[in-house]
Formats: C-alpha cells, structure tokens, sequence
C-alpha cells in the first residue's frame, strides 16, 4: 500500500511516542509498504528503507517542542493541516496513518478525499488536556465527543495499552481495535562498558529513575518518599536519569528543602545505547507516575533488566503489572518510601520479582511480538482498504 503516516511530533527523538513511530516504520517497510512521513520541522533524519520525510515549515520559536499539549504543539499542527493538503493532492494514498491528535487532520482528509485512516492511539486526548489543563474539566464532555468522532470516522484504532482499547470501544463497539503496546528497549547489542555520563558509583543501595521529568511523572512524590526510605536506610541513594537543566535544577532545589541532596543523584539525560547498563546498576527501578492511562515506555524496558520495579498502584502501570513481578504501592509518600526500603532491604525479594518480570516481558513484550500483532491489524486494515476501492 501507499501510506501518509502523521507524526505530529520532533521525529526523530529517542523518547516514547517517536521511538513507537519508528517501530511501525520500519514494520511497515518490511511488510513492502511505501511510505511517505508527515512530521514536525524539529528532529533528527532517519533512513528506513520505503520512507520518505517530509517536514512541515520551518517557523521561528516553534522548536523545543515537550511532550503533551503546549502552544508550540498546536501552532505545528496547524502548519500540519496545510502540508498535509498538499500531500494528498499529489498523491493518490491507499491510507493515512494518523498518530495521536494527527486523526482529527487525518478525519479531514477523508472528509476531502475518502482516503481512510488509522487512528494511532497512544493517549486519551481528552484526558491529556484536562490533565494538563485542569481549568478545561468544563469541556472534557466536549473534549470526549471530539474523540469519539475520530475513533468512529476512522476505519480501525490502534492502541497501546488496554485502558485505551476500552476508550476506543466504549466510543465505538463495532470498531476494529488492535493493542499493540509498546516493547522492551534493551534488545539491541550491549554496549561496551562505563555507567553512564555523570553517574557515580554507589556504596549503598540504589534506586534509579529513567524519564523526563515532567509533573505527571510523579517525581516530587518520588523525592518526598525517597526521605522516608533514607529514614530506614541512611545508605541508600537515588539516581534520576533525564530531564531538561531548569527541571533538573527546580528538582535539585526541593531535594535540597527536603534535606535529603546529599543522597540523590540527578544524572541528566543519557545516550539511549547506555540504557541496559544504566538499569543493571540500580537494586530497584521506580515509576512513580500520577496521570496517565497508557504504561510508560520505561516499563518495558525496567522489566527486561533484571532489576526489581516500584511502581505506582494505578491503571497505567497494573493494566501491565501485577504483585508477582513489581512492588506496587499507593500514589503517597509514605508508601512509596516504605515499599524502597522494603525492596533494598530484601535481595531475595528483588530477586524472585525480577525473574518473573523478565519472562513475562520476553513473552508478551518484544520488537517481535509487537511486530506479530501488527501484522495482524495491518492483514486486516488492507482487506478493508481494497474493499473500499473496489
């Protein structure tokens, strides 16, 4: 088939939703597909074989685009419509495969053209605004209808996780749902040795952060519960990997109100290809995320690496996680400050719970699996395509 994928985001960056884009990518070039890549004017250049990027204008101030929702963000997407207009008037697509809020331009097009389109799902946008934007809970039932007229203009939904697979369905129960979550990092070669850029060695137990450090990662409910932990185990030390230098520094700065500085280690972003030996030096990895219905990328990855997972007790994690495999804790300090000091006080624990985290990921969460149940999808959403143009 000939394909216009929508990526509305800097493409490419090594974090979640661009890492999942790429995923289907190169799935798609394999399967023969031909490829033509809608994206933001920021990013750095691929080459997948089949695919060919084009950029929206490049604009002045329209660069250092975060993940969620921003006035950049919808500034782009708006350059977005336009180049996207063009693109299918030169061109005669089979299908558009729209990423997140892409799906409203992608709905458009079809209203235009009749080209079908995929909606790419990878977070409830509905959800994503009101969670950003509390004030805007008054339209969130304006917000859902949006949502749902994307799911049911669309000719099938691709989800990442099962809490968006019921989103999908609860807007639409006829629709065609495929979950394809997203996979562990850590397949690809080991890289040579070293701990990372800025990470010193750690004479006591170590817990270890991997993200950005955006509010609904739950990083200040990490700091305050870290000071519970270091009230039961003085060694212990706390690693946070990524983040932006004003975040790192508003974060620095309350570790050092809650007087616990001296033991919490902020590392700065690392490169991705140190991601497997960054994980194996911490006893306990943590995602103590808030908001949110998709799991964290990291999750994947923090199962694959034969460390032991704390994690909040809410639907983005237990939709994928259980206690068999992770040490799950309420959303509050205490909690999570307990559940550290339980697990670095625990080897055997830590032990039984990342063996079994580790065969669950390698069953249910590889490139390979991932790949398996888009073909599944993709089987299907072509012989819905040529019937539409027969």
């Amino acid at each position: 088939m000939k394909i216009l994928l929508l990526a509305p985001h800097p493409f490419y960056q090594a974090r979640g939703t661009p890492i999942a884009v790429r995923t289907v990518l190169e799935f798609l070039s394999e399967r023969g597909d031909t490829v033509d890549v809608l994206t933001y004017a920021e990013g750095s250049e691929v080459s997948i074989p089949n695919c060919t990027v084009h950029r929206i204008p490049r604009v002045p101030g329209l660069q250092g685009i975060r993940p969620g929702f921003s006035v950049k963000k919808v500034l782009s997407d708006i350059l977005m419509v336009g180049s996207c207009l063009r693109l299918v008037r030169r061109t005669r697509y089979d299908l558009i495969h729209a990423v997140e809020e892409s799906a409203f331009i992608a709905a458009a097009m079809r209203a235009l053209t009749g080209v079908p389109y995929v909606y790419d799902m990878d977070s409830s946008l509905a959800e994503q605004l009101v969670d950003a934007y509390p004030p805007l809970r008054f339209a969130f039932s304006a917000l859902r209808r949006m949502e749902a007229v994307a799911i049911r203009r669309s000719s099938g939904v691709l989800a990442v996780c099962a809490a968006l697979e019921d989103v999908a369905l609860a807007h639409a129960p006829g629709q065609l749902v495929g979950r394809v979550e997203d996979t562990t990092l850590l397949t690809g070669p080991k890289p040579a040795g070293g701990n990372g850029r800025g990470l010193p060695p750690s004479d006591g137990p170590m817990a270890m952060y991997v993200g950005n450090l955006e509010s609904y990662q739950g990083i200040d409910l990490l700091l305050e519960g870290f000071r519970h932990t270091l009230s039961r185990v003085p060694q212990a030390k706390l690693v946070i990997v990524g983040g932006r230098d004003a975040e790192i520094a508003h974060y620095r700065d309350r570790a050092e109100r809650l007087g616990i500085d001296g033991s919490v280690v902020f590392a700065g972003p690392q490169p991705i290809d140190m991601l497997p030996d960054l994980l194996r030096q911490a006893d306990v990895l943590v995602s103590p995320r808030l908001k949110g219905l998709n799991t964290p990328m990291k999750i994947y990855s923090y199962l694959d690496s034969g460390s032991a997972v704390l994690a909040t007790r809410l639907r983005t994690h237990t939709q994928v996680l259980d206690d068999g495999m992770a040490y799950l804790v309420e959303p509050e300090p205490h909690a999570l400050g307990h559940g550290l000091a339980e697990l670095m006080a625990d080897p055997e624990l830590r032990a039984r719970l990342a063996s079994t985290a580790k065969a669950y990921v390698q069953r249910e969460h590889t490139p390979q699996a991932a790949r398996r149940k888009l073909e599944a999808f993709y089987t299907t959403m072509e012989s819905r395509v040529r019937r539409l143009q027969a």
